[in-house]
């Protein structure tokens, strides 16, 4: 378990992050989300030991984090750092090898990464000649050929087609469910949805929310609910303690006052027809977000 404890960091008068406090579990996806000058990337690097903080402590499976214990890490920066003159693999399989991998395990691994990130015909180009959504796939590739223990990425969806996408996430799912504990930073929230199983929100240096992603679902839910019907659903304008939101013959989604004017609601609904679908409508993680921070 990677945990963050109490971190604070100034730029001179100004606290860039304040009681900064989470975990980032092996095994699981944690999104980490907030607006431009949030926090996000400040917070990365100090995990990473790239920025020096004030106070608070980060530790890996309940020790200090030392520079030994990063080695274990890998890092995709939102900024490109490969090297634009190398070809794909040979780059690839060169941090393998500082890594201490040998050179035939580097290439192994290199190779078989960049093939299922969809690399597989562009290993002897040089990075350059790459599209920007490729150059981020092999900046992807460079952290994870060390098969590392936690992996942080800031913004690793930025570039990259609908498709991309969905391939960077299905190798991220796949690392997750080997036991790797994932950080990424996105401002693509309908990915981190489909994606993460914890999330982390952040605003002016502050941990605004945080948890699983049904938890703070839950906790974000109001009492509106969605009804299907075969019957004219009319009725709920009527109907007590029940707002109607959206309304169209026998569909209808209304906020209810109470769990009990909710069940008073449905039950009126089966004396009155077939009842497809009632169930009630959880925010998006946007909507969360939204009301989290304002």
């Amino acid at each position: 378990m990677l945990k963050l404890r109490g971190i604070v960091k100034s730029y001179g008068d100004r606290r860039v992050l304040d009681d900064v406090s989470f975990d980032v579990a092996p095994g699981r996806l944690t999104g980490f989300v907030g607006g431009n000058g949030a926090g996000k990337t400040t917070t990365m690097r100090i995990v990473l030991g790239l920025l020096a903080h004030e106070a608070g402590e980060v530790s890996l499976g309940g020790q200090a984090l030392t520079p030994a214990a990063r080695r274990d890490f890998g890092y995709m920066p939102e900024e490109r750092g490969l090297y634009p003159k190398m070809k794909v693999l040979e780059q690839i399989v060169y941090l393998a090898r500082l890594h201490g991998f040998s050179k035939q395990d580097a290439t192994d691994s290199a190779t078989a990464l960049l093939e299922q990130l969809g690399l597989g015909e562009r290993l002897g180009d040089n990075v350059e000649a790459l599209s920007l959504g490729n150059q981020q796939r092999a900046q992807i590739a460079a952290a994870l050929v060390h098969e590392p223990q936690v992996l942080i990425l800031d913004e690793p969806f930025s570039g990259l087609d609908p498709l991309a996408v969905d391939v960077v996430a299905g190798v991220l799912q796949e690392r997750a469910a080997q036991g790797t504990a994932v950080l990424f930073s996105s401002h693509q929230l309908d990915v981190v949805e489909r994606l993460c199983d914890d999330l982390v929100i952040i605003a002016g240096g502050e941990i605004r929310a945080q948890g699983s992603r049904e938890q703070l679902r839950a906790a974000h839910s109001s009492r509106r609910f969605e009804l299907i019907s075969s019957g004219d659903a009319g009725w709920l304008r009527e109907q007590p303690g029940v707002d109607v939101v959206e309304f169209d013959g026998g569909y209808a989604v209304f906020d209810a006052d109470s769990d009990e004017s909710a069940q008073a609601a449905l039950r009126r609904a089966v004396e009155g027809g077939d009842v497809t679908s009632f169930a009630p409508q959880h925010p998006s993680l946007a909507q969360i977000f939204k009301e989290v921070i304002r």
